[in-house]
């Protein structure tokens, strides 16, 4: 029995000290700052200056979209995309569909994005805006990644 106890009382301290020690700092202030992309060029955030247009992301018994899934703006809008329903969903655009002189600036007008992607949202009311400033006309295609496969997707003409 005293083996037993000095066995569980090595392994307990052993596995403290494989602990880690303490934990570092976090700095509140940096962790709730928005995070935008890094885009390749010289591109900076553009603040929407015009209309902002509101896009639902919609997943039920009818399936998985975007309501309008195909939205005209003009250059300086926004666009607030909404999780209506069915998350998870996001606001994804393929670097190869973009206008190539227009991707870096698409890229850092998106708040919290990753790569052209928007952060995620899983709880129904979470909403997430575009900026238009300083894009040019053109057709944006834009999809969400977690359901894809079920052609959730849809186009921003910029007139």
């Amino acid at each position: 029995m005293r083996v037993l106890g000095v066995a569980l009382l090595s392994g307990v301290v052993l596995l403290g000290a494989c602990s880690g020690g303490e934990t570092p700092a976090t700095d509140t202030a940096t962790a709730a700052a928005p995070v935008t992309p890094a885009p390749t060029g010289a591109a900076t955030f553009v603040a929407p200056t015009g209309t902002i247009h509101e896009v639902r992301m919609v997943g039920d018994a009818q399936g998985y979209r975007y309501e309008p899934a195909n939205i005209t703006v003009k250059p300086g809008d926004g666009i607030k995309f909404i999780n209506a329903s069915g998350g998870p969903h996001n606001v994804g655009f393929d670097p190869a569909a973009i206008p190539a002189d227009q991707k870096d600036q698409l890229w850092a007008n998106m708040p919290n994005a990753i790569d052209g992607s928007s952060p995620t949202f899983v709880n129904p009311n979470e909403e997430w805006t575009l900026s238009l400033g300083n894009i040019k006309p053109g057709k944006y295609p834009f999809f969400c990644t977690p359901h894809l496969a079920m052609n959730m997707r849809g186009e921003i003409t910029v007139q």
